[in-house]
């Protein structure tokens, strides 16, 4: 069926439904005229390319300062001049390209850590077309923003910073950057979402845009309509390298408390509780005796950090921060990051289904390397309760599995296809510690629980899996 066709044909199905829209709505969908603000805006807005020259040896067969012997230094030279050439290692240079906001008429440009790597040369255009070389003035990898600075003979235009928790859903906003190498390039379109996990690490809250981004706009600026800066362009989801309509920035209010390190220190300073945190699922909710699904789940708690310091236990949930409500998990490490070292807050948590009030004093948050191991195959398998096949932690299944010796419980040698612990998400490898906040300590006492469980009942198990605390929803089959 032609398009044309296709399109009148669900006009007149759908046109009761479409045709009544009074004229004050029909004016406030109407987009407004954008060359004014298009304009207002190009100034603020910067080109950035990298050129990269790995140093790389010239080859050759024969070193340049000879063997140390003259006959032997003669004899390996007339060989090699009847030897065939062979072309020499030729070192190459990689150019990468992304763009850049001005916060600061100084000649300060905020972009994507990523735009600007470790290694290589970093050149501004401005929309004068001027060029200027820049240096990094710290970079934050955990949210993949830089501060990076020019030195321009004047004060430049800069841009105006919003408010990205204003910024609602179906908001008109504009993207502008480098796309494809493209300079200045205007693309439009709406807030599709707000608050979105993308897996790109702990204080993933990303604003979703369908304004076309592609490679090249990253560390681009994201405006509204006002012309002020909501987000910076980051990321995209994409099956062929480009714009699928679904594009990520870094909300600016996250982006402010990071410029404003980076600036005075050159690197970001978090706050720390010490504490793992999960999602509440439907299952984990019923299980805990939850009326909603708000707030952050406890799965473990890090010895002598703040968190255990102040009392917090594995099971809690945390639904206040400081006063500050969570809707969602991903919320907490974001408040978390931005609260200043040594400060005393209050965690409002429901434990065993009763409100309570905890206060902590946060700590720095200090880097460190995580990693986790394959599981090797295993043996001693035990009988097949609940679904599953369990066995001791031997000192053996330890080392494998990289887990301390803080760690007790039964390991998983198998989980029946098809069974209620394969959809609840339990894998061979995983550790049940605990069921129900019981303690298990050997195959023995899971038997006893899998033995006494009920048919249907849903058991709360708390699981290690490789170095992370995981709590589970186990049904009873």
């Amino acid at each position: 069926m032609p398009l044309r066709v296709l399109i009148v044909g669900l006009v007149a199905a759908f046109g009761v439904a479409l045709l009544p829209l009074r004229s004050s709505q029909a004016t406030s969908l109407t987009l407004p005229d954008l060359v004014p603000v298009v304009k207002q805006l190009n100034p603020v807005v910067v080109n950035i390319s990298v050129v990269q020259t790995p140093q790389q040896e010239k080859g050759g067969a024969m070193p340049p300062e000879g063997f140390g012997s003259p006959p032997l230094d003669e004899f390996f030279r007339r060989f090699l001049e009847q030897m065939p050439q062979t072309p020499q290692p030729r070192s190459f240079s990689s150019r990468s390209l992304g763009s850049g906001v001005i916060i600061d008429p100084q000649g300060l440009i905020l972009t994507n850590n990523h735009v600007v790597p470790e290694e290589g040369e970093v050149t501004v255009r401005l929309a004068d077309e001027r060029e200027f070389k820049a240096t990094v003035l710290g970079r934050d990898a955990k949210t993949d923003l830089a501060l990076i600075r020019i030195e321009a003979p004047e004060p430049l235009p800069v841009a105006r910073m919003g408010d990205s928790n204003k910024a609602e859903v179906g908001s008109w906003v504009l993207a502008i950057g480098n796309p494809f190498g493209l300079e200045a390039s205007v693309t439009v379109g709406i807030i599709s979402a707000k608050g979105r996990i993308i897996g790109s690490g702990p204080y993933d809250n990303y604003l979703q845009t369908d304004a076309a981004i592609n490679p090249g706009n990253s560390g681009g600026p994201l405006f509204n309509l006002d012309g002020e800066v909501i987000g910076i362009n980051t990321a995209i989801f994409s099956k062929s390298g480009g714009s699928m309509g679904i594009g990520f920035a870094i909300p600016v209010n996250m982006a402010k408390g990071i410029v404003q390190q980076l600036r005075q220190n050159g690197r970001v300073t978090r706050g720390w509780l010490g504490v793992r945190i999960q999602a509440i699922t439907p299952k984990l909710a019923e299980v805990l005796g939850l009326a909603t699904r708000d707030g952050a789940l406890v799965a473990s708690v890090e010895a002598g950090s703040p968190a255990a310091l102040a009392g917090i236990e594995p099971s809690d949930v945390i639904v206040r921060f400081n006063k500050v409500p969570l809707g969602k998990m991903n919320e907490l490490p974001a408040l978390v990051a931005e609260t200043p070292v040594g400060s005393k807050v209050d965690l409002d948590i429901i434990r065993k289904g009763k409100p309570k009030t905890i206060q902590v004093q946060v700590s720095e948050l200090k880097d460190e390397a995580q990693g986790t191991e394959e599981l090797a195959e295993q043996d001693g398998k035990g009988e097949n309760l609940l679904g599953l096949t369990v066995q001791n932690l031997s000192d053996e299944l330890r080392e494998r599995l990289g887990l301390g010796s803080d760690v007790q419980g039964v390991v998983i040698a198998e989980v029946a296809d098809g069974s209620s612990a394969s959809k609840s998400g339990l894998r061979p490898g995983d550790v049940i510690s605990e069921i129900d906040r019981h303690p298990i300590r050997d195959s023995e006492e899971f038997r006893k629980f899998g033995k006494a469980a009920k048919k249907g009942q849903t058991l709360l198990l708390l699981i290690v899996r490789g170095s992370e605390p995981l709590f589970l929803a186990l049904e009873v089959p």
